[in-house]
């Protein structure tokens, strides 16, 4: 059985939904995955993406999906291989910072929703084309910021978009307003001072404050 396009995007826009900031992680050790999911879960970011650019990342979905509330993903997805391994670890969604045949064909056939990046219209469209109605658009400040998303959007409205790339506490409102974004996606919530420094409570307060961007 295969997870169809459709339904993937309905899974992911769900995901998305759950609140306006995901929080983009680079683990490099494995034994801190739990407290940090513990902190920005309880801070309201319940929607956790971490990115296969470590070592220790595979095992920090591992331990991070046991968090109570939290929605684990994997993000920086390339290869089928990447697909198969995050799904193993229990990733319950997938990100990639573009898209391929060979990456979707993955995703579908081992029933992981999967957000796909886009940045033209051209590679939204295609996207759309089979199914995928629920992107991400990478890299977000590069391609031109919110201002080139809302050009996107204007002709392409049944697509939304969840920003990442750049995004930060000066910028995120701009993104956020617009009527074709959902979330987007930051790593500010959880920066590496204090996840060395095992400061909790610091990136509780700091999701806290990632998650009444919602609010205004």
């Amino acid at each position: 059985m295969t997870l169809s396009a459709r339904t993937a995007s309905k899974r992911t826009r769900e995901i998305c939904a759950l609140a306006p900031i995901i929080p983009v992680l680079v683990i490099e050790d494995a034994t801190k995955a739990r407290y940090l999911a513990e902190a920005l879960v309880a801070g309201g970011l319940p929607a956790l993406e971490v990115t296969l650019r470590t070592p220790a990342a595979l095992e920090a979905i591992r331990i991070m999906s046991d968090v109570t509330g939290g929605h684990v993903g994997a993000g920086t997805l390339i290869t089928p291989e990447d697909v198969r391994a995050a799904k193993a670890a229990g990733a319950t969604f997938g990100v990639s910072p573009g898209a391929t045949d060979a990456l979707i064909a993955a995703c579908e056939e081992e029933e992981l929703p999967l957000l796909p990046g886009a940045a033209t219209a051209s590679e939204a469209m295609r996207l759309l084309e089979r199914g995928y109605d629920m992107l991400k658009f990478f890299p977000a400040e590069a391609s031109g910021g919110a201002p080139a998303l809302k050009a996107i959007g204007a002709p392409l409205p049944q697509i939304m978009f969840c920003p990442t790339g750049g995004v930060n506490p000066e910028n995120a409102r701009a993104y956020l307003n617009l009527p074709n974004v959902i979330c987007a996606g930051g790593s500010w919530v959880a920066p590496n001072d204090k996840v060395l420094n095992e400061d909790w409570a610091g990136i509780e307060a700091l999701a806290r404050s990632a998650a009444r961007l919602g609010e205004m």
